[in-house]
């Protein structure tokens, strides 16, 4: 048997993966392109196993690791992204990046204090009627 054609059908599908991981939107696309990356290592690995003759099968013994850690990631995977969908009804990507917590909400001042503030006739103030700001306010939270 030739080493060439499965190396060279296991770089294409790397370069499909690839292509996918990096192109695609949807976080379900991105998973099943990562498998398709995985796949490719398995194959490589099973061909050079067959070319070398290992005594051993290390190479298929690996594959079988790998199929595991495939199998691992896939629920893990794709628990998340249910988990996502459910909370922002969209599994997008790009979309995905707000999900981190700032603290903005903590360091701006609390509105309802300077709306009373204007209604009342005095200048609005940038904190609290109290004269302190959002980010000593922050502070006192985090001491």
């Amino acid at each position: 048997m030739h080493l060439a054609y499965p190396a060279v059908l296991a770089a294409l599908l790397f370069c499909v993966g690839l292509y996918g991981v990096l192109a695609r939107r949807n976080a379900i696309l991105v998973l099943m392109s990562v498998e398709l990356m995985l796949n490719a290592v398995n194959l490589n690995l099973v061909a050079f196993d067959v070319w070398l003759r290992d005594a051993l099968h290390s190479g298929q013994a690996l594959t079988l690791f790998t199929i595991a850690i495939a199998a691992a990631e896939i629920g893990i995977g794709l628990a998340i992204v249910l988990a996502v969908y459910r909370n922002r009804g969209t599994s997008d990507i790009d979309r995905l990046r707000d999900t981190a917590e700032t603290d903005d909400a903590e360091t701006l001042p609390d509105t309802a204090e300077a709306d009373t503030a204007e209604t009342d006739g005095a200048e609005p103030t940038s904190g609290r009627a109290d004269g302190t700001t959002g980010k000593t306010k922050k502070a006192e939270a985090t001491t």
